[in-house]
């Protein structure tokens, strides 16, 4: 039998079992299992040929207790209303797991972007925010970059967004050029998030972080930036795969020249991979089985299954990517004595530089580099062991850990303001 890799049901799933751990009110499940708002779009695009074409678009608020709605906006061929109602509501629990006073958004529009031309695809960002805009602003809903979006798309939506308000409105979205109100270091915030909590998870562990051997699969923004971050570090990279075929060198590779190389497979050659010397062509597969210190799925979601789970033999499982690891893959890994980092905390250091993009925007005040990342660390350094703390207290897992953290936090700010009687 086959798993159910529907990703809102995984969601639900995830908040229903951490509520009753912490043994919440039955209306904290009640009100948590569904978004508190959803909208789905058409709208039209010209396209270059001088056609016609109807696009569908969504917008997901899942709760909006702690603040406005935040979270990415992706364009995908395969996007649906479930995966952006699940994306919005682990958006919700990122927030809450690292303490940032926002609720959970996602958006995006069901489309092929490599089949777009670029002016195609600044108009259906365009006419996507213009469907919209009633649901999003600085203090409502705020969107970011995501799968196939990216600094350009984002300064797309404050220009419209702003056309639309008749003033600029630079904290609408964050993740813009850094020219027109972006911050400083936010390219890089999901990877170097990520990175930091994998060092601590190391550290915690007793692994030699310097030496480390290191697996990434996926090698777009996060995944490039997560290999040259820990070879940085010291850590050793020792295979990496993208959509189309990966390497891997026992000895290590050097990211700086995977990244040169046109962001790895990108620039091809007869072989369909670049030429890397004495490197091993792999696939998923093989990286995922591979022996290996830490493992990190920076791609899309349902990569760690019940099928491939138990070929996992990482001693840290770190998610860079949202929801990799499907409920079946994850009651096989829990067995395996494999130290997971979860998504809504491994790879929350987009949100939260985010956030600081936000408040930049607000202030009208903005930092170094330097200062993003001091506030980074501090920030995804207290969250980890904030989960780590409850991990040990209550004898569970860092996922379910994870969980908690956000549950308690949604429920005393839902019981706050009095929606749980």
């Amino acid at each position: 039998m086959s798993e159910n890799l529907n990703m809102f049901l995984m969601a639900q799933k995830q908040i229903k079992d951490a509520c009753d751990k912490l043994k919440c009110k039955p209306a904290v499940y009640e009100i948590l299992k569904q978004p508190a708002r959803v909208l789905e779009v058409s709208f039209p695009v010209k396209m270059d040929d001088g056609s016609i074409k109807i696009f569908t678009g969504y917008r997901s608020q899942h709760n909006d207790a702690l603040g406005p709605a935040k979270g990415g906006l992706r364009f995908s061929p395969t996007l649906t209303l479930d995966e952006t109602k699940a994306l919005s509501m682990w958006m919700t629990f990122k927030g809450a797991i690292v303490g940032l006073p926002y609720g959970g958004g996602k958006g995006g529009v069901a489309c092929n972007p490599r089949e777009l031309s670029l002016r195609e695809k600044e108009e259906v960002t365009r006419a996507y925010i213009r469907a919209i805009a009633p649901l999003i602003g600085p203090q409502m809903d705020i969107p970011a970059p995501d799968v196939a979006t990216n600094a350009q798309v984002m300064g797309w939506v404050m220009d419209e967004y702003s056309k639309l308000q008749g003033f600029n409105n630079f904290g609408v979205v964050t993740g813009k050029p850094v020219i027109i109100g972006g911050s400083q270091g936010r390219t890089q915030a999901t990877a170097m998030g990520c990175c930091l909590v994998i060092r601590a998870a190391a550290r915690k562990l007793g692994i030699e972080f310097k030496g480390a051997r290191i697996a990434v699969q996926g090698f777009g923004n996060a995944g490039s930036n997560l290999t040259t971050i820990l070879h940085d570090m010291g850590a050793k990279i020792i295979a990496v795969t993208d959509i189309k075929g990966g390497l891997y060198h026992p000895d290590g590779l050097n990211p700086y020249t995977l990244v040169k190389e046109n962001d790895l497979l990108k620039q091809k050659t007869d072989a369909g991979i670049i030429d890397y010397p004495g490197a091993k062509v792999i696939s998923n597969e093989e990286l995922f089985a591979m022996e290996c210190d830490i493992l990190i799925p920076a791609a899309i979601e349902n990569q760690i299954t019940g099928q491939n789970a138990g070929n996992v033999k990482a001693k840290i499982l770190a998610e860079a990517a949202n929801g990799p690891t499907t409920p079946e893959g994850n009651e096989i890994i829990k067995t395996k004595n494999i130290f997971v980092l979860p998504d809504v905390l491994a790879s929350a250091g987009g949100v939260t530089v985010s956030y600081f993009e936000w408040v930049q925007n607000l202030q009208s005040y903005y930092w170094t580099k330097e200062e993003v990342y001091q506030r980074l660390e501090q920030k995804m350094i207290a969250a980890f062991e904030n989960v780590y703390n409850i991990s040990q207290k209550y004898s569970v897992d860092m996922r379910s850990a994870a969980y908690m953290v956000g549950i308690k936090q949604l429920a005393d700010a839902m019981e706050a303001r009095g929606w749980l009687s």
